[in-house]
């Protein structure tokens, strides 16, 4: 309230100077050009020099006031245009994150349309289109984004072997990733992408071809690529000996396969354990036997432990004396117990069999310990535990087995 006298104060105060300087000196004001003269007192010149601005200043803002309103209204302003441009983005952002694929489509395509940087919006209405399995007009919006922006090929090419791999279109993912490994031959998701599609594919030479630039970019961690290596080379060697007919041309692929391994690689357990598998299904078993024999000499480990008893070597009791030198520093390895059992059989030792696969199964209840020792007993007579130990190794192959309903003839 004071503030609102004072200023009524000041602004009397104001006036009166005012009214006392207009008084005392009314000024004269002559503006002459060519046949044109205006004259006036200064103070009513000022006063009409004021009211001038006055209305520029009205007219301005009732002209302002018109076109805004204008725009408002009409629906094909650019602020009407711009204003439906940001709820198409904001709703197909929604859509695409819900899975409304036909909604996040269609306000992807809207937005993309009308945007200037319009690469993100057609990469999720290509999705959406995907994923409602409209592959051609998927194909066709990451066409069309390469179309209003071609540097960013790279972008729309791994997005679109993306979709491919989704869509189980390994082969037209193979040739998008191998021509952007071309053009792009150290991008680690190009190569990210074509491992993963390598490892579905189930083409373990090329993916082995691949692991040189894997280590050399760093596309994945350390652990990680040393597994996959692994992998590689052991997936390699089992389908090495399957991809020729004859068993001479087999045996013959398979050593080229392991040739190919590094010194250290040869010594590695799954490798080793690939390896030997492949020669016994070949029925090169007295050289499996000696892999296995000189690998776990070098590095015991439990499944060449448990391969080395399902191969028979030249010389049976050499290979039950040596399984049983190891079983000093292993004692309880139920794998180990199930390959003396098998050995002591081949070599028809019955006691010791018996003794061996029981032992195995007190560390381990495991179904081949059961089946073998139950063929045993009812090779010694003993069919009441022979019956049982099937029936435990059965339900421990699939445990949903026996749960099954049966007819009551059977269970009777």
């Amino acid at each position: 309230m004071k503030r609102v006298y004072l200023l009524a104060v000041v602004a009397i105060a104001v006036a009166a100077a005012l009214g006392i300087a207009i008084a005392k000196h009314s000024g004269y004001v002559l503006i002459s050009y060519g046949s044109f003269r205006y004259q006036s007192g200064l103070w009513a010149a000022l006063a009409a020099l004021a009211g001038i601005i006055l209305a520029v200043l009205l007219v301005r803002y009732l002209v302002g006031l018109v076109l805004t309103s204008g725009g408002v209204v009409n629906p094909w302003s650019r602020r009407n245009r711009s204003r439906r441009t940001q709820l198409a983005i904001e709703q197909g952002q929604l859509d695409l994150a819900e899975g409304r694929w036909a909604s996040a489509q269609r306000h992807l395509h809207r937005a993309a349309e009308a945007e200037r940087q319009p690469l993100l919006y057609y990469l999720g209405a290509a999705r959406a289109a995907n994923e409602l399995g409209r592959t051609e007009d998927s194909d066709n919006l990451l066409e069309r984004a390469l179309e209003r922006q071609p540097e960013a090929e790279l972008a729309i090419a791994l997005s679109h072997a993306q979709l491919q791999m989704d869509r189980g279109d390994s082969d037209a993912a193979l040739v998008t990733l191998q021509a952007m490994q071309e053009r792009h031959p150290h991008n680690v998701q190009v190569l990210r992408l074509l491992q993963r599609l390598y490892r579905e594919r189930g083409d373990w030479s090329a993916l082995i071809r691949l692991l040189p630039e894997l280590r050399k970019d760093k596309v994945l961690p350390a652990p990680e690529l040393a597994e996959l290596e692994r992998r590689a080379w052991g997936e390699n060697l089992s389908l090495a000996a399957s991809r020729e007919g004859d068993e001479q041309t087999a045996r013959q692929s398979l050593e080229r396969a392991w040739q190919q391994l590094t010194a250290a690689q040869r010594q590695e357990p799954p490798l080793v354990l690939a390896y030997a598998e492949q020669l016994r299904q070949l029925g090169a078993e007295s050289e499996a036997e000696q892999v296995l024999r000189t690998a776990l000499k070098r590095q015991y480990e439990s499944h060449l432990a448990r391969l080395y008893g399902l191969v028979r070597g030249g010389d049976l009791a050499r290979q039950l004396q040596t399984a049983e030198g190891w079983l000093k520093e292993h004692p309880d390895d139920p794998s180990l117990l199930l390959t003396l059992g098998r050995l002591s059989l081949q070599n028809r030792l019955w006691g010791k069999a018996r003794d061996y696969l029981e032992s195995s199964l007190r560390v381990q209840r495991n179904p081949e310990a059961c089946a073998e020792l139950a063929r045993l007993l009812a090779g010694l007579g003993d069919t009441e535990r022979s019956n049982q130990l099937f029936q435990e190794g059965l339900g421990m192959l699939d445990e949903r087995l026996l749960a099954l309903p049966l007819p009551e003839v059977v269970r009777a």
